[in-house]
């Protein structure tokens, strides 16, 4: 699960232009504003990351205007992502260690967006243990992996503003399903219809395989629609062998799709050789989207062309599985996030 609040060293402080009251702090990998003389370099502080949803105390009282969400905002020029507290804000009994989780002690939950009608439908079961849910987490966080993984062929390709939408082929079985559910055939929901209109039950069949295909359902309706698509597609990211529970490798992935005339989301760089500067990699995905020209990007997804599983993250995040989310700070400013 991801740590929403958690202890971290404040490990530079540098001086924002023409400010005399605040200053930048960096935390793991994230920049953010705190006030000056509040931390000293080194010191350990309650880090709580965009997305976090305050509880409605006291001494939160100050985010009400922001409905208790923390989200990216820009302070004297400087983009600032995420909040810090000094630890008097734990109880005595709280465990004082970098990294500790800190999230449930402080009753924070995450912001989910409201589900669009569209995307409603009827639960048939939850989702299938024998594929995993799509999950990417934020660079930000990973500067040990950049360092172990430095040199690593890579691919990226643009993170679209969607919902998450899994099919599968299981013993002859169809099954479609939403983020965190499978869902009941119904005429109303947008994650059937566009399997429908793709046909895509007959499609996985003929590969003859127990198979999942993962991707991006985006369109009408759904996150404000940010690049105008008419109607509903779906683009793929992931095909997984559920039989040997390996996703395939990129090369594999593009011919599975390539046979089955289904899109695979935008590829921004095939030859990306993966490099330890988060700072670099925000750079990367502060792009205007592949999908309108008019319209900021959400971010890029950067994997490895043959998939990675590191046994020391397995219980961290996505099953250990080297994948990683860069968000575009452009487009969380300018949409509120």
């Amino acid at each position: 699960m991801r740590k929403l609040a958690s202890i971290q060293k404040i490990k530079n402080l540098e001086p924002i232009e023409g400010a005399d009251a605040i200053e930048k702090a960096t935390v793991l990998g994230w920049h953010l504003v705190v006030k000056k003389n509040e931390f000293q370099i080194g010191d350990l502080c309650v880090y709580c990351e965009i997305d976090s949803l305050m509880p409605n105390k006291p001494e939160f009282e100050f985010l009400k205007v922001r409905g208790m969400r923390i989200r990216t905002i820009r302070l004297r020029g400087q983009v600032s992502q995420g909040i810090c507290f000094p630890l008097s804000i734990l109880d005595a009994s709280v465990k004082v260690e970098e990294d500790v989780d800190v999230t449930e002690v402080l009753g924070i939950t995450k912001y989910e967006p409201p589900i669009p009608a569209c995307l409603a439908g009827i639960m048939k079961g939850k989702f299938p243990s024998f594929i995993p849910k799509t999950d990417e987490t934020r660079v930000q966080i990973l500067q040990n992996v950049l360092d172990r993984y430095k040199g690593t062929k890579c691919y990226i390709t643009e993170k679209l503003d969607g919902s998450s939408a899994t099919y599968f082929v299981k013993d002859n079985i169809f099954g479609v399903c939403s983020r965190n559910m499978e869902l009941e055939e119904d005429n109303a929901n947008s994650f059937w219809k566009v399997a429908r209109e793709n046909d895509l039950e007959n499609k996985m069949k003929l590969l003859n395989i127990n198979i999942a295909l993962q991707g991006e359902l985006v369109g009408e309706g759904i996150q404000n629609n940010k690049c105008k698509i008419r109607g509903h597609k779906v683009f793929f990211f992931t095909a997984f062998d559920i039989d040997n529970f390996r996703y395939y490798n990129f090369e594999e992935l593009e011919n599975i799709l390539q046979k089955l005339e289904l899109p695979m989301v935008p590829v921004i760089n095939r030859d990306y050789i993966l490099e330890n500067d988060i700072e670099a990699i925000i750079k990367l995905a502060t792009i205007k989207s592949t999908m309108d020209a008019q319209a900021w990007a959400e971010g890029i997804v950067i994997r490895p062309y043959d998939d990675k599983v590191d046994a020391e993250l397995s219980n961290t995040f996505s099953n250990g599985r080297i994948t990683f989310k860069a968000i575009n700070p452009e487009f969380l400013l300018k949409h509120g996030e």
